[in-house]
């Protein structure tokens, strides 16, 4: 069980923040402004090694589209294949592309090129808009739990503890990712992403993991709350222009980049940004010996973290549950890494002696 002094702490210093008018940054260092796009081309390259028997892959695509600051552009395809073609994951329509090999053909390789463009966020929720309303099947599926992402029980437990008796919609996004910064805490031997088991990490207490572990606590949080939340995934693909070296790719090879961010969906404003896992992860990482949670770095982050993100990171997909088209294994949590089987026997896209692939990015003029 969480200690009750913990939610005290956090629901009082979010408490505070959250009466703060408007969108103060503490640090002008790291302020996320929207302004010119960037396009970046992204290089995935899969070799299903040890074998020349038949195999399938599938690849995200970023097939996620947001106007304002997220558009997937162009696709190209190499392999030697029977076949390859774009298909969407059950439920939620994750874009992906589906490559089959038949037996005796080859070592199993293919090549996609994307193109992505992309730029800052940064939203000023001391004045709210005129957001276009989300439709009822929109909003029923942003509320709707999932299989490790629940909003009943334990998360809904929590969630109530921490938001109390508030209602207005911007104060609670703010407790609750207030609460999930102080509380958790980014977990180094966390394998991958993680694995987003929301409930899991409730019952034992022990709240560390990494992006898709933290961040899928804020949304199953805010969802329980009834605030439309959604985790998006994708690939960091580009330096922070800011010098955070822990909140950006630092070389073009991507192949371990993957982050997943989140959003909350507040009635007068639409979809809001936020990040509390990368304030954690920059905590552990952007120093060797770690910052605590008064340094300047880490109260820019913070501050900014909730309401703006930086444009060097292209999304994939929001879908949880996702059932990959042609398989008989399991359905994923989420699909933010490429998956492949052989002889129907699903690989293990974490270790690369069984599975090689590789992902590289450069930022291009067109």
């Amino acid at each position: 069980m969480l200690d009750r002094r913990e939610f005290l702490k956090a629901g009082t210093a979010a408490s505070v923040i959250a009466a703060m008018p408007g969108k103060v940054f503490a640090d002008p260092a790291f302020a996320p402004r929207p302004g010119a796009w960037r396009t970046f081309e992204i290089t995935t390259r899969i070799e299903l090694s040890g074998t020349e028997g038949s195999g399938r892959a599938w690849v995200p695509l970023p097939g996620f589209s947001a106007s304002d600051w997220n558009r997937s552009e162009t696709s190209t395809v190499t392999t030697n294949a029977a076949s390859a073609r774009v298909m969407h994951g059950a439920p939620d329509d994750a874009d992906m592309l589906l490559v089959e090999w038949k037996a005796g053909r080859g070592a199993p390789a293919v090549e996609i090129i994307s193109h992505v463009a992309t730029r800052d966020r940064a939203m000023d929720l001391s004045r709210p808009g005129s957001p276009t309303p989300l439709m009822s099947a929109e909003r029923a599926r942003y509320l709707a739990g999932s299989r490790f992402v629940p909003v009943d029980g334990i998360v809904e437990e929590t969630s109530n503890r921490i938001v109390g008796r508030i209602t207005n919609e911007v104060e609670k996004a703010r407790l609750l990712y207030e609460w999930v910064v102080a509380n958790t805490y980014r977990n180094p031997a966390t394998r991958g992403c993680g694995s987003g088991d929301v409930a899991a990490m409730l019952r034992s207490g022990d709240l560390g993991g990494k992006c898709a572990d933290l961040n899928a606590l804020y949304v199953g949080l805010a969802r329980a709350a009834g605030l439309p939340a959604r985790d998006i995934y994708g690939l960091r693909v580009a330096p922070s222009n800011f010098g955070y070296k822990s909140l950006g790719a630092n070389n073009e090879i991507v192949t371990k980049a993957q982050h997943c961010r989140a959003e909350v969906y507040l009635s007068d404003f639409g979809w809001v940004p936020v990040d509390p896992a990368d304030v954690r992860k920059m905590m552990l990482e952007e120093v060797k010996s770690g910052l605590g949670a008064d340094d300047p770095k880490v109260v820019a982050a913070r501050e900014t973290l909730f309401g703006a993100w930086e444009g060097n990171w292209i999304a994939y997909n929001d879908a949880r549950d996702v059932t990959l088209p042609n398989s008989s294994g399991p359905a994923l949590a989420f699909l933010m890494y490429p998956q492949a089987e052989v002889a129907s026997v699903r690989l293990d896209c974490l270790e690369p002696d069984a599975f090689k692939y590789s992902i590289r990015s450069r930022e291009i003029t067109i």
